[in-house]
């Protein structure tokens, strides 16, 4: 679950990070008093679940409380366009309203799971303000890592070794070693997949802060943490991937035409690889899950519909908890209750297949059922070039 950086700041100084003050607001009016309160120039900065809102047009410097509220009346309501958002872009619904700092240097430090090792490594850079993507492209030794054990955290001499490998002076050795150490409490304590500080700033008078701040919780674990549900912010989410996630249903849209539906992770990754190699593209990723029941998948397949990019349906299933005759059950029902004019190719295998293709061909759909993958992806990927 990705949070706004607002939420991620106010979560991390909760562990001693130090940040700029700041405040968030949804209407334009109040950004001026903010402003004067932080001294008369201020950051606006639109929230979004994007990165490179600086080069689109998201984050201004305002010289004035007056430049900061007609700052914050351009951003507020705006579309912002960048490099994570698609061409389609994000509303703007808030800004962020922050103080601003007398930048010495610009750092990177984030931490991931490093599934090698399987243990947290903590990245740190000279190159702060990049996207990390970019230096590892450019520049790979310029990324210093660390692992670390969950249980102790970093280590005080790892940090200071950081440190040092990216130039910071011995004033702000303290300060940086403190802020190292608390975002990788952080990331331990909030069940973090991601916990970014980009730029992590170096100050005129030698102290260390977070200038920005990215924060991604493992879903899984939210049940250890009822109080970080309210920061899930649906409206920057895929409206259909909200849905999908009501019924329990794992769904990401992608760019294509061919909807997918399958049980299991690694059937659906196996059935877009081979959807690619018939010469389509899919339309989303949709895992139901092995033990889904005909209603989830007749939810299931009603999302699948209502992406208008969709020109036909591959239905892949290994039949195991969930049985061939509970989904044709499932896609009969679905069919029916939205009158399907859509392609509809379906492969099943596995526990009770033949009641399964039994109920296809009694509903008296136009359903094609297929042999095998490659069977499946050939026709569906030829009904979706014919369907206009």
């Amino acid at each position: 679950m990705k949070i706004h950086e607002f939420q991620a700041k106010e979560l991390l100084r909760g562990f001693g990070v130090a940040v700029p003050r700041s405040r968030v607001i949804d209407q334009p009016d109040d950004a001026a008093d903010i402003a004067r309160e932080f001294g008369g120039r201020a950051v606006v900065k639109a929230q979004i679940h994007a990165g490179g809102r600086g080069q689109g047009g998201g984050v201004k410097l305002a010289a004035s409380p007056e430049a900061a509220n007609q700052l914050a009346r351009q951003i507020l309501g705006m579309t912002l366009v960048t490099h994570q958002t698609g061409p389609e872009g994000r509303l703007v619904r808030r800004v962020l309203i922050e103080e601003t700092a007398n930048i010495v240097k610009e750092l990177y430090v984030g931490i991931v799971l490093d599934r090698a090792s399987g243990m947290p490594v903590f990245m740190a850079s000279a190159a702060g303000g990049m996207e990390l993507d970019a230096v590892a492209a450019t520049d790979p030794d310029a990324i210093r890592k660390v692992t670390f054990a969950p249980d102790t955290g970093l280590l005080p001499y790892q940090a200071r070794e950081l440190a040092f490998a990216l130039g910071l002076p011995a004033a702000a050795l303290n300060s940086a070693v403190k802020i190292m150490t608390s975002l990788a409490r952080a990331y331990t304590a909030l069940d973090c997949t991601l916990a970014e500080i980009n730029p992590l700033i170096l100050t005129a008078d030698n102290q260390v802060m977070a200038l920005d701040a990215k924060i991604t919780l493992d879903d899984n674990a939210l049940y250890r943490h009822p109080e970080l549900k309210a920061l899930r912010d649906l409206n920057e989410e895929d409206p259909l991937e909200v849905e999908a996630s009501l019924y329990g249903l794992n769904y990401i849209k992608l760019d294509g035409n061919v909807a997918c539906m399958v049980n299991g992770a690694g059937l659906a990754m196996a059935t877009m690889d081979i959807i690619k190699y018939a010469g389509g593209s899919p339309a989303n990723f949709l895992d139901v899950g092995g033990g889904a029941n005909s209603e989830q998948v007749r939810h299931a397949f009603q999302i699948l519909l209502k992406d208008p990019s969709v020109k036909a349906v591959l239905i892949n299933i290994f039949g195991g908890i969930l049985r061939c005759d509970t989904l044709a059950t499932g896609v009969v029902e679905a069919a029916r209750a939205v009158d399907l004019t859509l392609p509809l190719v379906i492969r099943m295998e596995g526990t009770n297949v033949e009641q399964g293709r039994a109920i296809l061909a009694a509903s008296g759909l136009a359903i094609t059922v297929a042999g095998d993958m490659r069977d499946a992806a050939k026709k569906v990927v030829a009904a979706a070039a014919g369907k206009k």
